[in-house]
């Protein structure tokens, strides 16, 4: 077996290259790389796994290249340098490590916060420079203030937590964040407005999204508490820079911090030389300790993706532990050949797809399971998916993806039932894992059969009369086409029956044509899988 093969493009920690290498994982350590869009773009191809942090820029254009790439972990948590639709696309998983700088991340925050509070910068600056301006820098305690959390996720948390130890009153906006997390925690929640208006210092843990950027522009300033403090360590464009320097001209705001900026390199900002505003060169993961803990972290996840087909912190798929990963692989088959099986019987467009997890299956990571059977089922019909991008083309086509989960109600311990609604019909398809790992089909259309998936499979609809079955199987001789499997299933004697013929090869247009024109039948197709 052929080891995998990893690029470092970024700078990374030594015993991040070091636990690739323990792991059994070919590494190519090239930490200035990033920078050279067009060298990166030519050699990505040899690679399964990239390894980045900031600098290097995984676009479109770089992707379309890495044809054998699996997986990109970013040491960090931004992921703003990868094209995530374009990775997703290609069935690339992306990871981050969105816990390795957290508590660094946080305690930058705080560090400015507590600068901002007593105007530390200047006043050193000032000592430094010979002047002892004792009255000038007057500041203000934090000790029994309100200081308002916007994003209380895994930073955001840490920081609420340093607050209160430093005897502030902290109160939370995050429509994600329950009225039982925020007790545990010791916050309380608020809308947005009600913390413009009650915050002596605001600080920003969210992401930049559509919803979040600008969200203190200059109308929430105007309702913010005259004399408040804000501080960004998040992410830039969350604050409209232009409206907080006015409202910092206008005294509505008495002070700023800020680590992100809208633009970076920051070589120059309208917040830059303002004597109430501090400036730090994106250094909320800047210490020795995060930098490390996002190396290792990174480099163990693509290492358990790549030998064990573990996913965690993964941006565009759902995480499979390494406990998980083997019991959930024969399912993952299971549900894209389902998925495929109903695909390639569909022939008008597709309203609604639900997906029924019966018995243990229903205990397992079935988003996963799911993914898998969208990527079977749209497969047949547009080409070029996978498990990655399935459930995100479903959503551009409108389809409704229903799942459904129960204890089981046959006499299979895990039953996948994949049921597709078209305009013309509804059909549904069942299977099952059988001890030996091998998926099985047990149903199609409430019909039982038994059968494994063949890669050549000929689809028979057609009423159960004597003769049938003779007929269909000389006509397949005749045509020199070897037989592999015959399973059979009806609804009742006389009624509607199934027929699936696994055979060696490929079978010619005629032969089928023949068979169609067999007075019993209904329809028939060629599978392949």
């Amino acid at each position: 077996m052929t080891k995998p093969k990893v690029l470092i493009s970024d700078a990374l920690s030594p015993a991040a290259v070091q636990i690739f290498k323990d792991r059994g994982i070919e590494v190519d350590f090239q930490p200035a790389l990033g920078k050279d869009k067009e060298k990166l773009a030519e050699i990505i191809g040899n690679y399964d796994g990239l390894a980045i942090r900031s600098a290097t820029k995984a676009t479109a254009k770089i992707l379309a290249n890495a044809k054998k790439l699996k997986v990109i972990g970013r040491a960090g948590i931004g992921v703003d340098n990868v094209e995530i639709p374009a990775a997703t696309a290609r069935g690339v998983i992306v990871m981050n490590t969105p816990f390795g700088n957290s508590i660094t991340t946080a305690e930058h925050a705080i560090t400015l916060m507590l600068a901002l509070a007593r105007e530390i910068p200047a006043a050193d600056a000032s000592t430094q420079a010979g002047k002892w301006e004792k009255n000038r820098f007057m500041g203000v305690e934090i000790t029994g203030k309100v200081l308002g959390i916007i994003g209380c996720g895994n930073i955001g948390s840490i920081v609420a937590d340093r607050a209160l130890g430093l005897k502030m009153k902290v109160i939370a906006f995050d429509p994600f964040l329950s009225l039982e997390r925020a007790k545990d925690l010791g916050v309380e929640k608020v809308e947005l407005d009600d913390l413009f208006k009650r915050a002596d210092f605001i600080t920003l843990h969210t992401p930049l999204t559509d919803k979040t950027r600008n969200i203190i522009d200059a109308a929430a300033i105007a309702r913010m508490k005259k004399g408040v403090r804000i501080i960004n360590c998040a992410r830039g464009g969350l604050v409209d820079e232009q409206a907080l320097v006015d409202a910092l001209n206008a005294k509505q705001v008495a002070g700023a911090a800020f680590d992100v900026f809208v633009e970076e390199p920051a070589t120059k900002n309208v917040l830059f030389g303002h004597p109430n505003v501090i400036c730090t060169p994106h250094l909320g993961a800047s210490t020795t300790e995060a930098q490390e803990n996002v190396a290792l972290q990174v480099a163990e996840q693509m290492s358990d993706y790549l030998l064990t087909g573990a996913i965690a912190n993964a941006i565009n798929f759902p995480s499979i532990t390494a406990e998980e990963a083997p019991k959930l692989k024969p399912f993952v088959e299971l549900a894209e050949k389902l998925g495929s099986f109903a695909g390639q019987l569909t022939e008008s467009g597709i309203s609604k797809v639900t997906i029924t997890y019966e018995g243990q299956v229903a205990e397992m990571k079935i988003k996963a399971l799911t993914s898998a059977a969208l990527s079977g089922l749209l497969r047949p019909m547009l080409g070029d998916i996978n498990v990655v991008s399935a459930p995100v083309v479903a959503k551009e086509r409108g389809m409704v993806v229903d799942e459904v989960v129960r204890a089981a109600q046959s006499d299979y311990e895990s039953v996948i039932t994949v049921t597709v609604a078209t305009e013309q019909q509804e059909r549904s398809v069942s299977g099952t894992v059988y001890a030996d790992g091998k998926p099985r089909l047990v149903d199609v259309k409430g019909i039982r059969v038994d059968a494994e998936f063949g890669k050549s499979m000929i689809y028979v609809t057609n009423e159960d009369k004597p003769g049938f079955i003779g007929k269909f199987a000389s006509l397949l001789g005749d045509a020199g086409v070897n037989i592999a499997t015959f399973n059979l299933g009806r609804h009742s004697q006389g009624g509607d029956a199934i027929a699936l013929v696994e055979v060696d090869g490929n079978v010619p247009e005629n032969v089928l044509a023949k068979v169609k024109a067999l007075p019993q039948v209904k329809q028939v197709k060629l599978l392949t899988f």
